[in-house]
């Protein structure tokens, strides 16, 4: 996996909203023990070489970190979650927000 870290992207603009890494990625070659070169799309503007720093290895996720994808309830019409638990809640600038389950 790739670190976006020191990648500029053009169409996000939100740096916080840019996943830490992308990919996975097939490593081509290693042309150093520090530098290493990959084989990206051509839709990557970017050098093929890279260094190793910018790089994680890419793991599975395995079966108990998968979450389940949260299904809406129609109420009156309406799409609408159902909470199970409330985890948490907090007030920040007088807006109660709550961490529910």
């Amino acid at each position: 996996m790739l670190s976006t870290k020191y990648l500029v992207f053009k169409e996000r603009l939100a740096r916080k909203l840019v996943d830490q890494y992308i990919g996975p990625y097939i490593i081509n070659k290693i042309v150093s023990t520090n530098v290493i070169k990959l084989q990206l799309p051509a839709s990557m503007r970017i050098h093929l070489i890279v260094s190793v720093i910018q790089v994680v290895r890419y793991r599975k996720q395995m079966k108990e970190q998968k979450a389940e994808e949260v299904k809406l309830i129609e109420v009156d019409r309406v799409k609408e979650w159902k909470v199970e638990k409330s985890l948490n809640k907090r007030k920040i600038r007088g807006v109660v927000k709550y961490l529910v389950w």
